[in-house]
């Protein structure tokens, strides 16, 4: 069921994407091979055993929401809901697939309606999703009208859940998730008039390398939006934990915006902006029943929520857009 020869296809149609095919089927037969994920197997047998109903409607504009309950039985329904189960936690959403609700750890709609209005019309634009999870923002940017929406994230898992979406949104769509992160992308690609980037800069060894990289994605004149971890104060300004922060393990630099703001500057970016300053809260990212396992009400201190359970300050996150020269 994971197939990708509808996007190779496009990409042959794409000239500016044409080059990544010489590398694209292996990276990703690499990226899905079961040696690497020992539960692959299970994922695999779980999307083989989802079950065949055709949705009568489908709606990506204001959310995720895929057909009615009437258009399958009770046979059905409690079978999709068995093996979607199978691939908790569910990290990114929330999803609605035949009025089952996947109450995903993190309200995803909640961050596109904080980024949505600082995007450039999407209307025909070929979009790069970096660190996409299982595809939730892709779709919204698809429902937004851009033309090809690729993501690319290196958990096979999410690219299982994104399949599992993708069997009844319509195979044929331009929308992919690839096992891949941004290291596998041709050097100096330069074809996409839109990167976005959220929620991975803080996991990057080097944040000027990856934001490099995030400019050499871009088309010149294209748009970066970039969302990540950051810290109040001025220019010059960050923090780097020396252990775990929010009990996350490879966890890096967190810059001020300011910071932030003269890196992006550095790395061949103009029309910088911060656009959006958020603190997390615990009503946008929480344990469900679709993620059992910890969340932010664990990773902060219980005496003194401004902070991490380790003594940082909590998560605040920002959004910035520039524009690549």
């Amino acid at each position: 069921m994971i197939d990708y020869t509808q996007l190779y296809a496009g990409i042959q149609h794409t000239p500016a994407l044409r080059s990544w095919l010489t590398t694209l089927p292996q990276q990703v037969a690499d990226g899905l091979n079961p040696s690497r994920w020992g539960d692959m197997a299970d994922w695999r047998e779980a999307l083989e055993n989802l079950p065949d109903i055709n949705a009568s409607t489908y709606s990506l504009k204001d959310e995720v929401r895929i057909g009615a309950a009437s258009d399958a039985t009770a046979e059905q329904l409690a079978t999709l809901e068995a093996e979607l189960r199978k691939l908790h936690p569910w990290r990114k959403g929330p999803w609605t697939l035949f009025d089952i609700f996947i109450d995903t750890e993190w309200r995803s709609d909640w961050k596109w309606d904080r980024v949505a209005p600082h995007l450039h019309d999407l209307k025909d634009r070929l979009v790069l999703d970096v660190g996409c999870g299982s595809g939730y923002h892709c779709w919204r940017q698809f429902g937004a009208g851009a033309r090809r929406v690729i993501g690319i994230d290196p958990s096979a898992k999410f690219v299982a859940q994104f399949y599992a979406l993708k069997k009844y949104l319509g195979l044929e769509k331009p929308v992919d998730v690839l096992p891949l992160g941004i290291e596998a992308l041709p050097p100096a690609l330069r074809a996409f008039d839109t990167t976005l980037s959220m929620g991975v800069l803080y996991h990057r060894r080097s944040p000027l390398d990856h934001l490099r990289e995030l400019r050499d994605t871009l088309r010149p004149g294209g748009q970066l939006l970039l969302e990540t971890l950051v810290i109040e104060g001025g220019a010059g300004e960050c923090l780097v934990p020396e252990g775990r922060y929010a009990k996350m393990r490879n966890v890096w630099f967190f810059p001020t915006t300011a910071t932030l703001e003269s890196w992006l500057r550095k790395s061949g970016f103009t029309d910088v902006k911060t656009v959006d300053v958020d603190q997390t809260s615990t009503d946008e990212q929480r344990s469900t029943d679709w993620m059992r396992f910890e969340s932010l009400t664990d990773f902060l201190d219980p005496n003194d929520p401004s902070k991490t359970i380790e003594g940082h300050p909590a998560p605040l996150r920002a959004t910035l857009t520039a524009t690549a020269t």
